[in-house]
């Protein structure tokens, strides 16, 4: 029932051995997302979520992401927390494979987020920044703006398969944003994949919390906010919702006001974001193993978003709050 990985009643049984969650009641593989096995875990204490760990996450960088969880409980931000086993250790294993047990969050995702539900991710992702500052684990971007053009040199062909001509735009962009992109913007913690499906809300849609931190890093808050627009506020038909972006905006600085370097970098931070998920859905398009039970992303939908960047660069700076 695992996305990638199985585990078997008696795995089960002796990972939970460790930890004071007592006896397991269900276990259910999560077929949602592309990067990890997520199954949820209900025991004699409640539910949780068991996540192991695969692909890109590497287990050196592990304890950055399990200790930024864990400040962020401590310092009042709502995210799944990692649980602890009886010897102080959050990060296990299973399969010969790294894991962890989290604290099940409650709330719903949603999938057609309106004008409200923005401004409540915008100020739960200010939240999160604010929470996260003073966290004294560092992590680099490694899918930032300098690794684009070397990710972008393995999938051109695969590009031009997608849409033919499509290697040489994407070459085009790379160029544009290399020259363009801002310098000595205010940095820290960022989530890198603020997601609806990575944001939870209560029943009166009320902001909930954050789950799914396993491409946390050091880099531009702004930055973050440039992935918030691109994932929460483009219509099915690729048309730009100002009026969302203005709501997520407006959410965000209600905590966190924006400088006017940052507001200036906006449009650059924009096209950005879209090209890093571009390019990472391409490469997961033909990546994720056959049998596996997850639906890799569709990389038109980012194309489709950095042919707006492109042809309206200042775009989201009519979002902008006055």
């Amino acid at each position: 029932m695992a996305v990638y990985t199985d585990i078997s009643d008696e795995e089960l049984n002796a990972l939970l051995s460790d930890f004071d969650l007592g006896a397991p009641l269900a276990f259910k593989g999560i077929a949602e997302g592309v990067e990890n096995s997520n199954f949820l875990l209900e025991t004699e204490a409640g539910q949780f979520i068991l996540t192991v760990y695969e692909k890109r996450v590497r287990e050196d960088e592990l304890p950055y992401f399990l200790g930024l969880t864990r400040w962020l409980a401590q310092h009042g931000y709502p995210s799944a927390t990692p649980m602890i086993d009886k010897a102080g250790e959050a990060l296990q294993h299973v399969r010969g494979k790294p894991c962890a047990i989290f604290s099940f969050l409650p709330g719903l995702s949603v999938r057609r987020p309106t004008a409200a539900h923005c401004r409540e991710a915008g100020e739960g992702l200010a939240r999160l920044h604010l929470a996260a500052d003073g966290f004294s684990m560092t992590r680099p971007n490694d899918l930032g703006q300098d690794a684009w053009s070397p990710m972008f040199e393995g999938l051109k062909a695969q590009a031009d398969a997608l849409k033919p001509g499509l290697a040489a735009v994407i070459d085009g962009d790379l160029q544009r944003l290399a020259a363009a992109w801002p310098q000595d913007l205010p940095s820290g913690v960022i989530h890198a994949d603020y997601f609806p499906d990575n944001v939870f809300f209560h029943p009166g849609g009320k902001f909930a919390g954050t789950i799914d931190f396993y491409f946390a890093c050091n880099d531009f808050l702004a930055y973050d906010i440039a992935v918030a627009l691109n994932a929460w506020c483009f219509e099915p038909d690729g048309s730009f919702n100002i009026t969302s972006a203005r709501a997520l905006l407006a959410g965000y600085e209600a905590h966190r006001p924006l400088s006017p370097a940052e507001r200036a970098a906006l449009p650059a931070l924009a096209h950005g974001a879209a090209m890093r998920f571009f390019l990472t859905r391409l490469h997961d398009w033909h990546a994720t193993p056959a049998g596996a039970l997850v639906r890799p992303k569709d990389p038109l939908e980012y194309e489709r978003k950095l042919a707006v960047h492109r042809s309206a660069p200042d775009l989201v700076l009519l979002g902008e709050v006055s």
